[in-house]
């Protein structure tokens, strides 16, 4: 059975990535009309899965709705999921791109990942899915 987080009070922490997108699956709602959506989160967290250092830094989704749109707080509980992962940012980039398609199925989805500086050294990861010919972006 799918958990679903509580209306009130606290979220719970969740027990992986794989626990999570389900969760983000659960908690996606019908879509109203708008053309594109726009999410960052700008403290997120993993771990380094060669130093098991933390890596901090942000994520930006942006989708086209077909059906479903993603809910904010499923996307927090997913999102913290990856907290004592052990990934690489580009890795991470697909694979948050990935569970966006299996949540809600947009049309087209851009998963931006920027690692902070570490080491002297920033890291930026886009993943995207989806169609392509008829999404407006402005980059």
């Amino acid at each position: 059975m799918t958990r679903k987080l509580p209306r009130t009070g606290p979220i719970p922490r969740p027990e992986n990535p794989q626990e999570a997108r389900e969760v983000l699956r659960a908690e996606a709602f019908e879509a109203p009309d708008v053309q594109t959506v726009t999410m960052t989160a700008v403290e997120f967290t993993s771990i380094c899965p060669r130093t098991g250092q933390p890596d901090f830094g942000s994520v930006v989704i942006e989708y086209t709705p077909r059906k479903r749109c993603l809910e904010s707080k499923a996307l927090k509980y997913y999102l913290w999921s990856y907290r004592d992962e052990g990934a690489f940012c580009e890795s991470l980039a697909a694979r948050i791109a990935e569970d966006v398609v299996y949540a809600i199925a947009p049309r087209w989805v851009r998963v931006t990942v920027n690692q902070n500086v570490r080491g002297g050294i920033a890291i930026v990861a886009v993943a995207e899915r989806g169609e392509t010919g008829n999404v407006r972006r402005d980059t």
